[in-house]
Formats: structure tokens, sequence, C-alpha cells
């Protein structure tokens, strides 16, 4: 039978456990030196694609009922799988090489990001920092058994933890440093660790198939491990139980006004304050986190760089920046994110949204998509090299894909991304700009708010507008040069009013101009790329259709 607290063992003294320590140190010396004559050696990391077969699959839980007093705990243990799934993450065993935990992971400790969690220690569940790396030692002894890797070192816990792999007999307890978990591997062979949302996800990889063992749980006459909640020795002086709910951050860049009124939470991280285009409502949060020195340095290197590619991929990295510094300020505490989809991919490649549940604010196409689009209308425009100007790192594009397949939300109030989501979208109103422009019943005038460049609809524009003998209105900048729109009409004094609004765009992520326009009563001819969804006043063509484009304008 299971013996309660009482009957298993007097709770330790502090003179206990100042002697346990004192015995551990010995140990931990004793350990360091024989590493150092002839210990493993870290390893090296590799790319998951050249290991495509996935030989050896552990899945566990990271979540489980427990009392309000261990909830804190229990999201310090995922905290410590979360940062040492970043550390191990894509570790290569070549043949013969021995794995090490310890020496692989490190010492756990808070200035590396470690947190509390729970640790069976003297026969206890107590609080301490890095508690909760045994469900991945666990998992990894799992792997290793079943792909028949050798087992150099392995130990066992003192005591059976409910709803562990310690029931089935197939646990393996780390203690740094001197109580390590250690195999070897006869082929080359990667290390894959990860978090969803609710589960630790543990992976050897190979590049050729191997049979995988199944083994039946032994029976196990261990002595469960008791934690504060359960025990009923209060005398104790490691007692103790800590309250807290789990906390919800908000992650932002650029100011969307459809956003802002759409979150709230415990932590908002914002570029700077004080800024119009950061100017997000801090008055629904707790607390607030800036990142103002790599905010400046983002604006400074932006100001430098004109566009084009290498503007596209300074974008790119300045955002991982951001994403980098905003992590800093996520604790355990922190289980759910709202998170602007700029930092998305960076966020999902170190680790920092696993075991977390999240949604996303979506402000353009995913990445591929976009990529995609552009090579559409390249067909329409093959030698416009601007069409050419966003281009991502295939792996960035993974990392994107793939968080955007694990969010629990995109929240978008663009009607053609969130076509893409299907019931996943929550798809918000756009808000009404304030700016009003004059309407011009029957006049030969239109409005083009630009850019004038190619995924614009500028070519588009050009020819209908010339057909049709009407002069453009120019809101936006010329990007496809100068002498563009030789040839035809246009002007760019909106004093006189227009007879609509056109943008027969291939992309168009914020279509504020013709929000406002609509909303000044003016007729507006777009294309669904753009985003607003079907009202009063709004013809809507297919992007690249310059006859109906034609048939449009004509209508009017």
């Amino acid at each position: 039978m299971t013996l309660t607290r009482t009957e298993d063992l007097a709770p330790p003294s502090r003179g206990d456990a100042v002697l346990f320590e004192a015995k551990a140190s010995a140990f931990r010396l004793r350990r360091l030196f024989r590493d150092a004559l002839t210990g493993p050696k870290r390893l090296a990391k590799a790319d998951a694609a050249d290991f495509g077969i996935v030989v050896a699959q552990s899945r566990t839980p990271l979540w489980a009922e427990v009392p309000a007093s261990e909830r804190t705990l229990q999201r310090g243990k995922v905290q410590n799988l979360r940062v040492a799934a970043r550390q191990l993450d894509g570790t290569l065993m070549t043949p013969g090489a021995v794995f090490s935990f310890w020496k692989q992971l490190g010492r756990a400790s808070v200035t590396r990001g470690f947190a509390r969690g729970r640790m069976l220690k003297e026969g206890c569940i107590v609080p301490a920092t890095g508690g909760g790396l045994c469900q991945l030692s666990n998992a990894l002894y799992d792997v290793a058994l079943k792909v028949g890797l050798e087992i150099v070192e392995r130990h066992a816990h003192s005591r059976r933890v409910p709803g562990s792999q310690a029931q089935q007999g197939r646990d393996a307890t780390v203690a740094w440093n001197y109580v390590d978990l250690r195999f070897r591997s006869p082929v080359s062979i990667l290390l894959r660790v990860r978090l969803d949302a609710s589960d630790l996800i543990v992976e050897l990889l190979g590049q050729t198939a191997q049979q995988e063992n199944s083994f039946a749980p032994l029976p196990d006459t261990r002595p469960e491990a008791r934690s504060c909640e359960s025990c009923d020795q209060t005398s104790c002086f490691r007692h103790g139980v800590a309250v807290g709910e789990g906390k919800r951050a908000v992650l932002v860049d650029e100011y969307w006004p459809e956003f802002d009124a759409f979150v709230s939470g415990d932590l908002l991280c914002l570029p700077m304050t004080r800024r119009p285009q950061y100017g997000w409502r801090t008055n629904k949060f707790t607390k607030v986190k800036t990142a103002t020195l790599t905010t400046l340095r983002r604006s400074f290197a932006m100001r430098r760089v004109e566009n084009g590619p290498k503007r596209r991929a300074l974008e790119l990295a300045t955002s991982e920046r951001l994403a980098r510094s905003y992590a800093r300020h996520l604790d355990a505490d922190v289980t759910e994110l709202v998170v602007a989809q700029s930092l998305l991919p960076t966020l999902w490649r170190e680790g920092h949204l696993g075991g977390r549940k999240f949604s996303v604010l979506m402000t353009r196409l995913p990445m591929r998509a976009l990529q995609d689009r552009l090579d559409a209308v390249s067909q329409h425009h093959p030698e416009r090299a601007t069409l050419k100007d966003f281009r991502a790192d295939p792996a960035l594009l993974r990392a994107e894909e793939e968080a955007l397949a694990a969010a629990q939300e995109i929240v978008t109030p663009h009607a053609d991304i969130a076509a893409l989501f299907g019931d996943r979208a929550i798809v918000l109103n756009w808000k009404t700009p304030s700016t009003r422009f004059k309407h011009a019943p029957g006049s030969r005038r239109i409005a083009f708010p630009g850019p004038t460049i190619a995924r614009k609809g500028a070519y588009e524009l050009r020819e209908a507008a010339r057909a049709l003998d009407l002069q453009i209105v120019l809101l936006g900048s010329d990007l496809e040069g100068a002498d563009f729109w030789t040839g035809g009409r246009t002007s760019r004094d909106m004093s006189a009013g227009v007879a609509a609004f056109v943008q027969p765009a291939f992309l168009e992520d914020k279509p504020r101009k013709l929000l406002a326009a609509l909303a000044s009563g003016i007729p507006v001819i777009t294309t669904t790329e753009c985003g607003v969804r079907p009202q009063s006043g709004l013809t809507l063509m297919c992007a690249g259709d310059v006859d109906a484009l034609i048939a449009a304008l004509s209508a009017l």
C-alpha cells in the first residue's frame, strides 16, 4: 500500500537539508573532475531537414489537474521545459558519441531563464529552480529505449511520481550534475524537442527507417511521492504553497486601431511610448514593458535604407530583435499570448510559444502566400523587379507556417486574410478613419491611393484611365519612376474632389484611404485582395482584369 507521509519518514530538519546539500556538493565536484578528464563532450546541432524520418517519439502532457496551490509550480515546470527544449532541440548524435543530459543542457539557474518548479527531493516533491526537468529526461530515456540506443547511465526515481513515466518503470531522474542520463547511438541521429500548447514532444530523427521497440509497463513497488498539498507534515520547514493564476501577455508592434480595441491583458510589450505609430492604450494592462533602444536603432537603420530587397531584409531582422527583446519579459506565469504577426516566426523558432495558448494579430498575408501572390503578379509584369523585393529565408517561412498552424485564433480586420483560416479567424471591423475627402459626382477625376507600383494595380489603372480619358489624382509616392504616368492626365490636387477612389491592387494590407472614401460617400472600385467587405458604394473586381476595371469605371 502507499504509505502516508507520517508513516513514510519524518520530515527533514534544516540540519538534514544542509547535510544533504553537502553530500550533493561532494558528488558534484567528483563528477566535475571525472568529466574533465574522460567525460562526454557537448554535441553540435544540425538541421532537421537532413533527417526526415521519425524513428521514435514520446508525447507527454504538460498540464494536469492540480490544486490551486500547485499551479504556480506547474507553470514553472513548463517554463523549465521550454528553456530546456531550446537548448536540446537539434542536437546531433554522431556514431559512438555519448549524449549527456547535463553536458548538453547546462545547469538550471534563474539567470538562464529557469523557474521554480516541482522537484522530487529527499522523498518529497518540493519547489526548486529547474524543477520538472525530469519529464524531459523521462521522455529522452523512453525514446532511447524505443530505438535501442545503448544506455550508458540512468537512474530511477526513488519514488513513483503520479502521472509520470515512473509509473511504467521507464523513468530517468536527473540532478545537477552527478545524477545524469547518458546514452550512445551507433548511427547518426538527431534529437528534436519541442512544446505545443498541451504536450512535450521528444523525437529522434534518422536518415533510414528503424523498427521501434515496444514495452509492457513494469510493476512498480516504489512508494508514491508526496507534495506539500498532499502531505500532512505542516511543521516541515519546506512546507508551503504558492497560489497564483496564469497571465495574459500582448506583444505588439505598429499601432492598429482595430487591434487596440480588441486586446487587453496583464502585460503589454510595445516598441515605445509617446509616439503616434505606437499609440497603444496602456491603461488596459497591469504592467507595460517597452523596447525603446531596440526601436530607436530600428528607426535609425530604416532611414538609411532605400525601398527594395535590402529594406525588406532589414524589416525582418529588426522584427527578430524586437521579438527577442520582448521574450525577456515572458516569465513562467505567462500562459496565454497575443502576438503581432511580425514577431511570430522568431518567438516560435526560439521556443517561447511552446506550452502556451496564443493568438496572432494578422496584418498581412502569411509570407509564403505573399511570395506566391507576388510571383503570380510577375506573370502580368515580368519586367518589374519590385515584385521580387520580398523574399524571406525558407526556414523563416516554415517557422511562420508552423506557428500559424498552432495558433488558437487568427485575429484580423482584413477579409481576404481571414478567409485563409476558416473558423479560427476572428474578423474585426475596420475602424473608420477621421480623414474625409470631397466627392465630385460626374467628374472625370479619380483618386489612386497608391503608391505607384505594380502590386497596387498601377499598370492596370494607367491603361484603363487612358482608354477612358480620365484624370488620376495621385495620393501616393512614385515608386515606378517619375515618367510612369507620361502620356496620361494626372494631378495631386484633391481640392476639386473626385468621382471615385480606385485601387485595383494585387496586394493591400491597410486600405485606410479606401475606408475614408467610403465614409465620405465616394464610390470605391477595388479588389477582394484589399480586404474590405462588401458594402454600399463598393465595387469589387478581380485583380489584373483591365476590362472589368474599364467596365466598372464606365458605370460611374
